[in-house]
């Protein structure tokens, strides 16, 4: 059964494209569901497919040759993942795991090249978020050779709140779940320091804690503290 374009017609990696060539795209697409915590593909293997995220949040990890796991970014809705050849790859860079019930299109890699030599606004889309995350990557980089951790951990929380924040009575929630240890290891720092950290911003009232949940109260001081500012 033939996909619904509505499915992907509102998101911007498919502006300046016609109906017809959207329901082009999809005749190759299929849709998948991923279980909490289910690995989509791991670092190193066959770039067999890219994907869109339709609903949910995807962790991608990446594994350091000692080991180490690192969260390198998270996933959002209407996101493309899995985009190696557009980065010269035929492997995939990190691990990509489900952080909840997840619901995705893939398309096999070698249409990648068809599609972008096809519709030139697929090109200019899909290079504009690999420009981004490069981008969000120096960015992280330049904080964790420049900041302290309390400004690195500070940062972080607002990029997650950005992304993907949810406006609840208690201020601006993640809205996946996000345990201490998930952000220790996109800081670069420990889980000790990060809920030492976590635990002085609950007694300032700049954050609320939760299981594997993080709600920033008071965004302007969590801005203040990643700026390295003081309260006027």
């Amino acid at each position: 059964m033939p996909l619904d374009r509505s499915l992907i017609s509102g998101l911007a990696l498919f502006t300046g494209m016609t109906p017809g060539e959207q329901e082009d795209v999809l005749i190759e697409a299929r849709s998948a569901r991923y279980q909490k915590d289910t690995t989509i593909f791991s670092q190193e293997e066959e770039a067999h497919s890219f994907f869109l995220l339709l609903n949910g949040h995807i962790r991608v990890v990446r594994t350091t040759p000692d080991g180490e796991q690192v969260i390198a970014r998270y996933i959002a809705e209407g996101e493309l993942f899995g985009i190696a050849p557009a980065i010269g790859r035929t492997t995939y860079p990190a691990n990509a795991v489900a952080a909840v019930d997840c619901v995705a299109l893939a398309w096999p890699t070698r249409m990648w090249k068809i599609y972008a030599e096809r519709y030139p606004s697929f090109s200019v889309n899909t290079y504009a978020t690999v420009g981004k995350r490069l981008q969000e990557t120096q960015q992280r980089v330049v904080e964790m050779s420049t900041e302290q951790v309390e400004q690195r951990v500070a940062h972080t929380i607002l990029r997650l709140i950005k992304q993907a924040g949810r406006k609840t009575p208690e201020g601006i929630e993640i809205d996946f779940p996000i345990t201490r240890q998930d952000i220790a290891e996109m800081t670069g720092t420990t889980l000790h320091t990060v809920s030492r950290l976590l635990s002085a911003w609950e007694d300032r009232g700049i954050v609320v804690g939760g299981r594997q949940k993080v709600t920033v109260a008071d965004p302007h001081g969590l801005m203040l503290i990643a700026e390295h500012r003081r309260r006027s």
